[in-house]
């Protein structure tokens, strides 16, 4: 039998990213495109300019396949993962009617509002670039995560019309409902055509995207949490049940259908205040890493292995995108003196990263009554040791990196084959296609350090600077 090989995609918030594996998981090939930085025309308005997300995304797909050296019609099925919480308003002929709002838009804190008669449908990042590619009004039920009306029961819209009503919406502006791991449709002739695939390619539907990574990063549904270092960061675990008015963590639609992705609180522009910090030490950063024969990432996680834990007493409170509960937050730096430098600055941003998940997880699994004993880190910040080795310090826990480029590709792929009938279930193919790269083990005596350092200073802080941030955000905002 002639080798198949499987597309995933994954729409983000930075960038796509498209990989190209085989049955087995292996990957053959990755491509990626850049998107545009968001626009905010006004204050607590966020929009992705022009048709960013499709072009990033057919740009991306044309970067892979051109690193594919298979057989292009040996391509049998794409599976679509897309950034979630965003809001996409559409004409009657399925073209925008203005430009998509980002998730960190604060119209996404309240039901849609239809102000526009131009707009005559309402969907998701899934549903739109679904629609792109196969011409189908199809979306995902599992990437309908806040006012929209989903009825969990059933995966499809709730039957009451007073439920579509309070989100804002009438029925004939939504899309048709498909579950992860179902066809959103096939692949559009001209774009078979354009990228070299056959035609009747399935295009699978998953769920959003910090759920689908969570698939793709194969946690052990008893044991594991996932955490994904990316713009935002999250921590998830799932689980078969759906748990209402939870207090420490937001249960989601997870990527195997009737099952629920528990998140805890996460951190806004995560990985971000890392870029953030790159581009305010400038063209400096890219002279010192050239001298070395390093990328910049390299370079500064050289730099930060040689700082001691606890960076010398400085400490970064991650508030650079404040949530809409309480908006008064900003980010600080508290505790600089003589000792340090833009290095010690660059490693208190990463425990910083540490602390803050670790105390959003211990309340959430303090509320759920379970123990952990390992951690899963994926995304881009996994990719650095100096990181995996806080976390684990950090959490005193064997702390796993998986193999490959994206888990959110992996992910849409696994939902593929699992829409394929080449594996009977989505365990089976998870047990099959998730590898583990590299295992990190803490340090004993880091953690311990790492452990009064959050319960007597870390945990103090934001309680005495939240007043201050109050008299600031009354001056400025």
């Amino acid at each position: 039998m002639s080798a198949q090989y499987i597309m995933g995609i994954d729409s983000g918030s930075q960038s796509t990213k498209v990989v190209i594996f085989d049955t087995k998981g292996n990957e053959k090939a990755y491509g990626s495109c850049a998107l545009k930085e968001t626009l905010s025309p006004e204050p607590d308005v966020v929009v992705h300019p022009d048709d960013d997300l499709w072009d990033s995304l057919y740009e991306a797909v044309q970067d892979c396949l051109a690193n594919f050296d298979g057989d292009r019609k040996a391509i049998v099925g794409i599976g679509l993962c897309t950034i979630r919480c965003c809001r996409v308003l559409l004409d009657e002929h399925g073209n925008l009617a203005h430009p998509v709002i980002s998730w960190m838009d604060g119209r996404m804190s309240k039901p849609y509002e239809h102000k526009d008669d131009e707009v005559q449908y309402v969907t998701t990042t899934s549903g739109y670039l679904g629609l792109r590619l196969t011409g189908e009004y199809n979306d995902t039920a599992a990437n309908c995560e806040v006012f929209w009306p989903v009825d969990r029961h059933t995966l499809d819209w709730s039957e009451d019309d007073e439920d579509i009503k309070a989100d804002g919406l009438s029925r004939e502006m939504l899309f048709n409902l498909v579950k992860p791991g179902d066809a959103l449709g096939t692949i559009r002739g001209e774009l078979a055509k354009d990228f070299g695939l056959s035609e009747g390619v399935p295009v699978v539907a998953t769920a959003n995207d910090k759920a689908v990574e969570a698939l793709g990063s194969g946690i052990d549904q008893n044991r594991s949490i996932m955490i994904s270092l990316g713009t935002f960061i999250s921590s998830m675990l799932v689980r078969d049940e759906y748990v209402e008015n939870a207090e420490n963590f937001f249960p989601t639609f997870a990527s195997i259908p009737f099952k629920y992705a528990y998140e805890s609180n996460g951190i806004r522009r995560g990985l971000w205040t890392v870029s953030w910090f790159k581009r305010l030490i400038g063209e400096e950063l890219t002279t010192e890493a050239k001298k070395r024969g390093l990328s910049e990432e390299a370079f500064l996680n050289e730099k930060a292995e040689e700082i001691p834990p606890g960076s010398e007493g400085l400490f970064t409170i991650l508030d650079w995108l404040a949530s809409p509960d309480r908006p008064y937050r900003k980010g600080m730096m508290i505790g600089f003196d003589q000792r340090h430098t833009r290095y010690h600055i660059y490693r208190s941003i990463l425990e910083a990263i540490a602390f803050n998940m670790k105390n959003n997880i211990d309340d959430m699994v303090r509320e759920i009554g379970i123990e952990l004993e390992e951690l899963v880190v994926i995304g881009g910040g996994s990719k650095s040791d100096v990181m995996m080795q806080i976390l684990a310090d950090v959490f005193g826990l064997p702390t796993r990196r998986r193999v490959g480029s994206s888990s959110a590709c992996l992910g849409a792929a696994i939902c593929t084959v699992r829409y394929l009938g080449l594996y009977e279930d989505f365990h089976s193919a998870t047990e099959d296609l998730v590898r583990t790269e590299t295992t990190f083990t803490p340090d004993e005596e880091n953690h311990a350090f790492y452990k009064k350092v959050n319960e007597e200073v870390v945990k103090e802080i934001r309680p005495h600077t939240d007043e201050v941030n109050k008299l600031i955000y009354s001056i400025f905002n």
